[in-house]
């Protein structure tokens, strides 16, 4: 039974087992905490902050925005900023997907996005559509609500809900450095891994299948790791031969974390649906959403019902739209998203410098969103058990130094510890060096106490 002390304020924190420091700014890619320590956020709080913090331009704009019109409802009124915002965001995403239904989140997001397969199916087949089931993959996150947690595959997340859970079927990820079939190059795993999807299509049945869910770039749960370009030709080839909705995660890895505006398009994929959040509006405010193609929007919009059955009082949000439309507008105009390619390709280089520290057993990632994976032994990758809290101490050692990273485990059959590298889009070659030195000294700290200094 935990005997964690309760905090001395009236905030429900997500663990007891954490001292939380108190920020309080934020300037470009640094927080500033209350005793005035400056920590490079390396992780963007959880790939949000693609701008940075404290950004004048975007609370000048925001005020304005609030002293004009801050909320409306969509079942009765629309506003420009919606618009606005909806039409940059369609040109971000690759072909025709062009119709945009906001949200709060990256989890209403995912949500609104199975939701809208579903519907899709009803509307085009009648209610007799048996195409319900997801399909989605071990080794992935896609969201807290019970829909997205339902195709999520990281078993820590899921086990206490498991009875409340849909059980939507799961295969294998691209996890090249913990691929099941002892493939020995990206490609070779990426085409494997390609493959399942259509075994467990054939295994449920087509008719039953309404979506395959998939992230470009894995986040939180395996931090990085990505598919061969063959992976996304297979899947979406696939998709098309069974009749099913290809929706890709991209809450992430999307506006412009990757190096390009969606991930989707680094890969040159064009999905049915992508759900983003996050870096859209670079935290300034809560926002995600769901963008569909032509063809799904018209078939329930159009040619169907015209009505989604489906809703939430924040969808469309005036403010939150208008201001992630002067994010993505401040985005383009600075060419952050090329900064961020370019600045990603040089993180990589220097990351690689990491491999000659015992515990680093994997560096993987594109863009500015890289991971490493931490072992106990590089040559059987074995994990170092769970009570080690290895995750935890690179954490607090890089705490320390003044970088944040975003830690997480559980990939090796539930042991395992990665962290997730993913700083602001526009940080410069300069904060680069220091956000690596301040990282190594971290490594470098961790690796002699756990390894007695023997190494």
């Amino acid at each position: 039974m935990s005997l964690n002390k309760a905090p001395n304020n009236n905030v429900f924190y997500r663990s007891q087992n954490w001292h939380y420091p108190k920020i309080e700014s934020g300037q470009g890619v640094y927080l500033i905490g209350e005793d005035g320590k400056r920590y490079i956020d390396g992780c963007s709080g959880s790939a949000v902050a693609n701008i940075g913090h404290g950004n004048k331009e975007v609370a000048e704009f925001a005020k304005k925005q609030i002293e004009r019109i801050a909320f409306t409802h969509l079942s009765r009124w629309t506003v420009d900023v919606i618009e606005e915002c909806a039409s940059k965001v369609a040109s971000w995403c690759p072909g025709d997907l062009n119709h945009v239904y906001f949200v709060s989140g990256g989890s209403e997001a995912v949500e609104t996005a199975i939701k809208m397969a579903r519907q899709y199916y009803v509307e085009r087949d009648g209610e007799q559509s048996s195409k319900w089931k997801v399909i989605s993959k071990w080794h992935s996150y896609h969201g807290a609500t019970f829909g997205a947690l339902s195709v999520t595959g990281t078993i820590g997340r899921r086990k206490i809900y498991d009875p409340m859970l849909t059980g939507y079927p799961k295969i294998n990820q691209f996890y090249h450095y913990r691929n099941p079939w002892g493939a020995q190059t990206l490609y070779e795993t990426s085409i494997l891994a390609a493959k399942e999807l259509e075994t467990e299509i054939l295994r449920h049945g087509a008719q039953n299948i309404a979506a395959f869910i998939t992230e470009p770039i894995i986040g939180s749960a395996a931090p990085g790791v990505h598919p061969d370009r063959i992976y996304f030709d297979m899947v979406r080839e696939i998709c098309n031969k069974y009749d099913i909705l290809l929706i890709m995660d991209e809450v992430m890895a999307g506006s412009g974390r990757s190096g390009a505006t969606m991930a989707s398009n680094i890969f040159n994929v064009k999905p049915d649906i992508i759900a983003v959040a996050k870096g859209l509006s670079s935290g300034y405010t809560p926002l995600g959403a769901a963008v569909c193609t032509e063809e799904i929007f018209d078939t329930i919009m159009v040619k169907g019902s015209g009505n989604f059955i489906h809703g939430h009082t924040y969808a469309s949000n005036p403010l939150s739209c208008a201001i992630a439309y002067k994010v993505m507008e401040i985005i383009e105009r600075e060419q952050y998203i090329e900064n961020g390619r370019v600045m990603g390709e040089y993180l990589r280089e220097k990351l690689e410098h990491l491999y000659k520290y015992p515990i680093v057993g994997d560096i993987r990632g594109i863009g500015l969103m890289h991971g490493i994976e931490f072992v106990k032994n590089k040559k059987t990758k074995e994990p170092f058990d769970s009570k080690v809290l290895l995750s935890s101490k690179i954490n607090n050692a890089c705490m320390e130094e003044g970088l944040v990273l975003y830690p997480g485990g559980g990939s090796a059959n539930g042991k395992g510890d990665h962290v997730l590298i993913a700083p602001p889009i526009n940080i410069t070659k300069n904060e680069i060096d220091i956000l690596f030195d301040k990282l190594e000294h971290g490594i470098k700290k961790v690796s002699k106490d756990v390894f007695n200094n023997n190494w």
